[in-house]
Parts: C-alpha cells; structure tokens; sequence
C-alpha cells in the first residue's frame, strides 16, 4: 500500500517525466486491490492540474491493417519531429484467466528504445469498449509526465470500440482495400464517429485498390452527417512500411487540433468527455460493488442452479435476483 509520502515522491518524480515512476503510477491506478484506490485517487488529484495539454490520438482498425505497424511509423515520425510521444495500448483480456499477452513492446520493438516514447501495454480487464477501465487516468499521468502526443490503440474494432472516441481529440480509423466489403466490414457508428480514415499498406500492387477505397469511403462519408465540431472527415492512403502518408495523416490531426481549439470547440468536447467518463465509471463501480455483495453472490449460485437445470427462465432469474423479499424489507 502506497503512504502518502510516498505518492508525494511519486507525483514529483512522474512531473520530471520519470519513466518508471510513471510506470509504477499507472499500476497504481490500474489496481483493483481496495488498498490502492485512495493512494491512486491522491495521486490523480495531484497530477490533474498538469494534464490537459497533449493532442489525444485514438486508434483502432479492422484484423490485419497494421495498427501497431502503423502507431510504430507514426511514433517515430513525431518523435523526430522532437515531441514526447506516449503510447496505451489495450490487449484483449482472456475471459477464462484475466490475463492478457501485453505484447506491444514487442512488436513496436523500435518504437520502444526511443528516448522520448513511452509505451504502455494494459489489458482490457473484461472492460467493454476496447479500453482498459482506467485509460483516461493514464492519459492524465503521461501529459502530468510531459508528453505532448498520447496515442491510444484499441484492441480492436466494433461496435463497443466507439468508447476510444470519449478519450481522444483525434478519432483514427484504419482500414485494407481490396477486402472485397469494405463498408460492409464495420460497424456505421464507428465511421460517424472518425474524424479521419486512413487505408493502410498502400504500396506495391495494393496501391491500386487503396486508391479505389479511398473513393468509395470519400463517397460513404458524404452520406454521413458532419459532426457538431464542423470538421469534416478525409479519407488518407499510407504505407507504414515505406513511411508514405504518415506527415499527412500528422498534418490532418494537427489542423484538426488547431481549428477545434481555435474556435472553442476542443474544450467543450473534453468537458463533455469529463462527463461521459465520469458516467462511465459510476456504473463500472456499481456493478464492481453490486456483485461483491456476500448475500448476492449466494443468491446468484442459486439462481445460476435454477437456470442450468432449466427450472427458470433466465430473465425471471435475474428479475427475481433483485427483487427483495419481506425480510429484507
């Protein structure tokens, strides 16, 4: 259990953007041991006035388009440029163990050794919409470090990944020609809500139909109503292998992130993530305090009994698991 000066020592060190301190930090709040969550919220009250100031990129993309490829291109792009570069990625977590393989370092092995990059694998803990319950404090602890540029890759896309959109400035969405349905392979919400799309591995003889992708999402996002921040999306070619498209897909998010703070509409959208996130976690912690109740979780084998034997319909179960009897009364 962290002592509060401890997490005074803690907050100093992640401000001159100790690596492993900002480490230590994450886990810290990533916890779900009961022990930790006051150390965590002093040390999130501590660092909140230090964060704010990054350009938040949230990533996600269909199987097999490339998005640590991609990150891993785009990351050393901006590193050069001289900006301090973080990087979350959320790993799918095993249903059975919990557990999740974490093994982003590996495959931004490059990425990983630069100086001012710092990559951050957290499993999604069973959490629905493709990010790890704690994401958003993360992000504050890594602009607390210093970093300018915090890109957020989701564990892959559907319909629940539309949560990475309450986190970012900058929504990404990845995507392959020559698939064959290309609009048919995702979900329309996800394209309503991307502020940009990028066809990836466009070289050699993909070019050709990235090309011919391109059209037809620039065609899909006419139909598609403009978001209330007036930005219009643009559909981009990239090879992250070859590095081709990577300044321009950085040239779009920083003119996104220019006129949306210019004309005041970058503020009001974080305020209203604030509040999204805010709602998120409420009911994150009233299902994590509902089922840690002793008497519902007896009440629960019971009912689980009832509906394998099929004595009961499962929603009279789970009506009845909530009802209170006259004595409870």
């Amino acid at each position: 259990m962290q002592k509060a000066p401890e997490i005074g020592g803690l907050k100093e060190e992640i401000r001159k953007g100790n690596r492993a301190a900002l480490a230590k930090g994450i886990t810290l709040i990533e916890s779900f041991k009961e022990q930790d969550r006051i150390p965590a919220s002093q040390l999130l009250s501590g660092l909140l006035p230090f964060s704010g100031k990054s350009i938040r990129l949230g990533i996600t993309g269909v199987p097999g388009c490339g998005k640590s490829t991609f990150i891993e291109a785009y990351g050393q792009f901006l590193s050069d440029k001289g900006h301090k570069v973080g990087v979350l990625a959320v790993d799918p977590s095993s249903q059975l163990s919990k557990g999740s393989i974490l093994g982003d370092k590996t495959r931004m092995e490059r990425l990983s050794t630069l100086p001012n990059v710092f990559i951050r694998p957290s499993p999604s803990s069973g959490s629905f919409g493709g990010l790890n319950p704690r994401t958003r404090e993360a992000i504050l602890l890594m602009e607390a470090a210093g970093f300018d540029y915090i890109i957020i890759e989701t564990v892959g896309v559907g319909q629940s990944e539309t949560t990475v959109r309450q986190v970012c400035d900058f929504f990404l969405l990845l995507m392959l020609a020559g698939a064959g349905d290309e609009l048919q392979g995702i979900k329309r919400g996800i394209m309503e809500m991307a502020d940009g799309i990028a066809i990836t591995k466009a070289d050699g003889d993909n070019l050709k139909s990235a090309q011919a992708a391109r059209g037809e999402y620039n065609r899909a996002l006419k139909m598609i109503s403009a978001s209330d921040s007036g930005w219009e999306s643009k559909v981009s070619v990239c090879s992250a292998l070859k590095g081709q498209g990577i300044k321009e897909i950085s040239d779009e998010v920083g003119e996104y992130h220019r006129s949306l703070t210019a004309n005041g509409k970058l503020e009001k959208i974080r305020k209203a993530q604030e509040l999204s996130w805010f709602d998120y976690l409420v009911l994150e912690s009233a299902r994590e305090n509902i089922l840690s109740q002793p008497t519902l979780k007896i009440k629960m084998e019971t009912h689980r009994k009832w509906v394998e034997n099929r004595e009961m319909d499962v929603s009279e179960a789970v009506l009845m698991l909530f009802q209170k009897t006259e004595k409870e009364n």
